[in-house]
């Protein structure tokens, strides 16, 4: 019930701050009801997942919370998302994980979320950001030949089989995504662990396999000349990884 009356409160215009907490190994994803989210505070427990929706494109938080393994779970979106936090705590193997989305057959991989991070005080042994972006599709493997029709054992001509057709190209990997993070001044720069890498490369399709010619079948004495075997087609060009993302740093 007390989840409940929580996503209703999130559910109309934020005109008024709000509290949430996400229970330990549970999830929760942020209703997408408005574009600007203002939360007093916000507590995402051991090892559960706040998921934020792709149509937010800002949430402040007085105060910041993130218990061991948690993590805060971006949506893809060409839309840079802005986070701040007046005061945030940030457990060992936290995370803002905004990782862009695998592609497909029928669409494009996308890039990893550009964030705008924003951290007046923190207290933190790790923070650690996620914005690595989608691997490529594969290329589409080649149909194989067909098999050459059977000769018969005296007369006809067996035919030759079908060539394999050419495997397709593989897909781009996304560019990672645009990190602009505001911290303390005093805040030590090795603690701060960023993944930028661009998505991997799609594979390249496999080559389908030559037909084979037809040859006669069951025949004891005579037999006619079996057809060739067609060719096989050639395997595609692997994709190009995507480009690393970047990370802009300020000190408060």
């Amino acid at each position: 019930m007390r989840k409940l009356m929580l996503m209703a409160a999130l559910a109309a215009p934020m005109a008024q701050a709000q509290s949430l907490e996400v229970a330990s190994h549970s999830m929760l994803r942020l209703p997408n009801k408005s574009a600007s989210v203002h939360l007093e505070q916000l507590r995402v427990a051991d090892s559960a997942t706040l998921l934020l929706p792709a149509s937010l494109a800002e949430l402040k938080i007085d105060h910041l919370e993130l218990g061991r393994d948690a993590r805060i779970a971006i949506a893809p979106s060409d839309t840079p998302l802005r986070i701040e936090a007046r005061a945030a705590t940030l457990a060992e193997g936290s995370e803002f994980s905004a990782p862009g989305a695998p592609g497909s057959y029928e669409r494009p991989a996308r890039s990893g979320r550009s964030l705008d991070l924003r951290f007046v005080e923190v207290e933190a042994e790790r923070l650690a950001i996620d914005v690595r972006g989608g691997a490529g599709a594969p290329g589409y493997v080649g149909l194989d030949g067909a098999n050459g029709q059977a000769g018969g054992c005296t007369w006809g001509q067996a035919s030759r089989g079908a060539n394999g057709d050419d495997g397709g190209n593989g897909h781009d990997g996304a560019p990672g995504g645009r990190i602009r993070l505001s911290v303390p001044q005093g805040f030590p720069q090795e603690r701060i662990a960023v993944r930028l890498d661009g998505g991997a490369p799609g594979k390249a399709g496999a080559a389908g396999k030559a037909g084979k010619g037809g040859a006669s079948k069951g025949c004891l004495v005579y037999r006619t000349d079996a057809g060739a075997n067609g060719r096989p087609g050639q395997a595609g060009q692997p994709g190009l990884a995507g480009a690393e993302g970047e990370l802009i740093l300020q000190r408060l």
